[in-house]
């Protein structure tokens, strides 16, 4: 009785049938896998430089992957299929091992020496009838294989730029919360930090909608003025950590384009990655006082910033201005101070001034230049001496220093 026409449907359809000149070429090529390996080890070490210099044991994965290679020649050959097998059965548990020891193209160098030994047996192992069925076979095995290779190495990409976005993200918010730990260490070794020196970071405003191409066209624009940089993106916030800046003011001003509109502001720099976070906390601090000065470049250092973070209640700021303005000035002693605030009271006139101490106008000028020297900062520019003012104001009301012997003193008691 005839099966019905769906079960007859249904039914797998009968392999190829096998001549008597493939049959022979099985056998010969069942018989030939161990000799097909050791001659495809032997011309990898003679044709391709880069092999000799692996370890030993990337040698043995790629020797395997050959090995591999030819004895699931042998089976596709008997039984063409869909190549999904390739992925298993010739790459095996090799493709992370694989895409660490070599390059895609060094891979696909590697097929190309497997499928040149085959073809150079091909007269050997074939009866002549069967030789231009197996040459072709060996091309479409060849064709098959490398883009199995191709898709092992994409999926390797993928899952490592996913690994590194997240590692990435777990440095910048290690740096931003001050931490200074081993695992943050490890952490920044693994994602292949080089630079050693002058780190910095430059916060902003991010864009509504950050793409992917968006990260990436920041991480080249950033590689082209700094040896590494970290970009992380939290709510509307833009975080760019660099390291090893050549040329600083071109640097900010061309990667401050790639932030949305608004303020970006750069940390002082820092001497090394972990301690990056002070640079980070400037950072913040002066984008949360920047609104109070309108007319600010774009970007503004956090240092500029001083007297607006410290009205906005950041005492690192007022600490600062503390140790590297006040301090500096009471110790430069001449009257730099008194001089000072006494110009900055008189609405920066130089003979009021000059009268209200008793001295030359000169003598005015020669201490103002000295305020300049001692500070960095100069007292007859409007935005300057804005900066100077605010420094009397904290240092005045900050605890005055112990003299030296008072400390002295302390430390025997203790």
């Amino acid at each position: 009785m005839p099966a019905p026409a769906s079960q007859s449907s249904k039914r797998k359809p009968s392999p190829p049938k096998v001549t008597p000149e493939k049959s022979e070429t099985l056998k010969h090529l069942r018989a030939s896998v161990g000799q097909l390996s050791t001659t495809t080890m032997r011309k990898l070490e003679q044709s391709l430089p880069w092999y000799s210099r692996l370890s030993a044991d990337e040698r043995s994965a790629l020797g395997m992957v050959a090995q591999n290679g030819i004895a699931a020649f042998v089976t596709w050959y008997e039984r063409p299929s869909s190549p999904s097998w390739i992925l298993t059965d010739v790459f095996g548990t090799a493709p992370t091992e694989l895409t660490r020891s070599i390059s895609l193209q060094k891979a696909l160098q590697l097929i190309r020496i497997v499928v040149e030994v085959v073809e150079d047996q091909v007269p050997v192992i074939a009866p002549e009838a069967d030789q231009p069925s197996l040459r072709e076979a060996v091309l479409r095995y060849s064709r098959e294989v490398a883009f199995a290779a191709a898709d092992v190495y994409a999926r390797a990409a993928e899952s490592r730029g996913s690994w590194d976005t997240r590692l990435e993200a777990l440095i910048v918010d290690a740096i931003l919360r001050g931490e200074n730990t081993d695992a943050l260490r490890s952490r920044i070794a693994a994602l292949g930090w080089k630079a050693q020196e002058r780190f910095t970071v430059m916060v902003g405003n991010s864009p509504s909608e950050p793409s992917a191409s968006y990260v990436s066209e920041l991480r080249r624009m950033a590689g082209r003025y700094a040896e590494d940089a970290l970009v992380g993106i939290q709510g509307d916030r833009l975080i760019l950590i660099l390291g090893g800046v050549q040329d600083r003011e071109t640097a900010y001003v061309k990667l401050s384009d790639m932030f949305a509109p608004g303020p970006v502001v750069y940390g002082p720099e820092a001497s090394s990655l972990l301690e990056a976070s002070g640079s980070a906390q400037s950072a913040f601090a002066g984008l949360t006082a920047a609104r109070a000065w309108p007319s600010a470049p774009r970007p503004v250092a956090a240092d500029d910033l001083l007297p607006e973070r410290v009205i906005s209640g950041d005492d690192a700021a007022r600490r600062s201005l503390v140790k590297n303005i006040y301090r500096p000035l009471l110790a430069a002693s001449n009257g730099l101070v008194e001089t000072l605030g006494t110009y900055l009271e008189l609405g920066h006139s130089l003979e009021a001034t000059a009268r209200e101490l008793f001295v030359h106008a000169n003598t005015v000028r020669y201490r103002l230049k000295r305020v300049c020297d001692v500070t960095g900062w100069d007292p007859l520019l409007p935005r300057e001496a804005f900066v100077l003012q605010a420094a009397l104001v904290v240092g005045r009301l900050s605890a005055p220093p112990k003299p030296a012997t008072e400390r002295q003193a302390s430390r025997n008691q203790a």
